[in-house]
């Protein structure tokens, strides 16, 4: 079994930044793929940023040089650097690992931009 949790969400204002961090822990050998996903009320979980198997990195063009997401490969984990944040971002993020072609997800951490 795999645990997935994120941390570092919060309530910040327009253009204020935030660092979400997620660590994969438990029955790993090895992890194929792992990113963030979002989701706003009333609407889809989107994809915000992933690392895909082979080390390409996807990025929603809504995001596109303010998001940034890096890995530590050693401690199983990942993160997002968010710039420049506008009041859209607001949603609940989540965090998505592959292993052993099994999905993974967190419990989600709600980011909140409001002047």
């Amino acid at each position: 079994q795999v645990q997935v949790v994120e941390s570092g969400g919060g309530l910040v204002q327009p253009g204020g930044s935030l660092r979400l961090s997620c660590a994969a822990s438990g029955s790993i050998f090895s992890i194929d793929y792992m990113g963030w996903y979002r989701q706003a009320p009333g609407k889809q979980r989107e994809l915000v940023a992933f690392f895909r198997s082979g080390g390409n990195i996807n990025y929603a063009d809504s995001v596109k040089g303010r998001f940034t997401i890096s890995r530590e490969n050693a401690k199983n984990m990942v993160y997002l650097q968010m710039n420049s944040l506008k009041l859209e971002d607001t949603a609940v993020y989540y965090c998505l690992v592959g292993v052993s072609d099994r999905n993974y997800w967190g419990q989600g951490t709600q980011v909140t931009v409001s002047s």
